[in-house]
């Protein structure tokens, strides 16, 4: 008894020492985001306070000598490619995960090979695809080779948490639906996929995140045309300049926005699973 105090009291300075490690980064960012512009680095403490550089990302300052981020094309790029992905990742991860609901020969090997897109190291990973394609002539694109990595590094956490998922799911309720003549693909569109659809939430979420950020693999299987994080790291090789700041910041703010409306789809998917439950119970 006497040892619980300050067993909480040490979590509680660890989760505090966390938050602080993991949030610490993205208020300087937003503290060097504000600089007066348009001249000089980054400078702390802050002598004037401007959103100069938030201007400067949508052009909206007069010229200088620090020309706006040249990362327009590579948004597109990184959002178009995030958002593929996220959709096949999830279609694959859901089958998969189905598909692993019985037992079948050789599932343990199948599992493995699966699970090894997450294992074997992203550079290993570029690498290889790059080397290959150099052997066999295959031109590198950001929408052909490093979509395809993109996919064998994201496809296994969407089948992961599909399969835990899966794993909770009751089949008795396919099994009345079945015995009552419904046909298994009605079944999974009208029961089974309402059930899971926070899991399939969960699943894009994860996919569209890891490849919007994804560095190692693009940096060698993208080709000559950069996605977000390979553009960010060029401006970074040149120089750095406030605008970058406030471009995280936006980016950021961007990320709680898709856990916000995550948020808001998971508690509407709970909230209809519990009426259908109630539904059930009343019948």
């Amino acid at each position: 008894m006497e040892g619980r105090p300050l067993v909480r009291w040490s979590l509680m300075i660890y989760t505090g020492l966390f938050i602080v490690f993991l949030y610490g980064p993205f208020v300087v960012l937003a503290i060097l985001s504000f600089q007066a512009g348009p001249n000089g680095g980054p400078q702390f403490p802050i002598i004037h306070w401007s959103i100069y550089w938030y201007k400067q990302l949508f052009s909206l300052n007069p010229p200088s000598s620090v020309a706006p981020l040249p990362i327009g094309d590579a948004l597109v790029r990184s959002l178009i490619l995030a958002s593929v992905t996220m959709v096949l990742s999830t279609v694959l991860g859901t089958i998969t995960a189905q598909a692993f609901r019985r037992r079948f020969k050789g599932s343990t090997l199948v599992f493995y090979l699966v699970v090894l897109g997450m294992i074997v190291p992203g550079v290993l990973v570029g690498l290889g695809v790059a080397l290959v394609s150099n052997s066999l002539d295959i031109a590198r694109t950001w929408w052909g080779t490093a979509f395809a990595t993109h996919v064998v590094y994201t496809y296994p956490f969407a089948f992961l948490v599909m399969l835990a998922i899966f794993n909770r799911f009751d089949r008795s309720v396919e099994e009345a639906a079945w015995s009552l003549g419904v046909p298994p693909g009605r079944t999974f569109r009208k029961i089974t996929f309402p059930l899971i659809f926070p899991g399939v939430l969960s699943a894009m979420l994860f996919a569209f995140t890891l490849s919007y950020d994804e560095f190692p693999r693009s940096l060698f299987a993208a080709g000559p045309d950069l996605t977000l994080p390979l553009a960010i790291y060029g401006t970074f090789q040149i120089e750095v300049h406030p605008d970058i700041f406030a471009f995280g910041v936006l980016t950021t703010l961007f990320s709680f926005s898709l856990l916000a409306v995550y948020g808001i789809l998971m508690a509407l998917s709970l909230r209809r699973a519990r009426k259908v439950a109630i539904q059930e119970e009343a019948a």
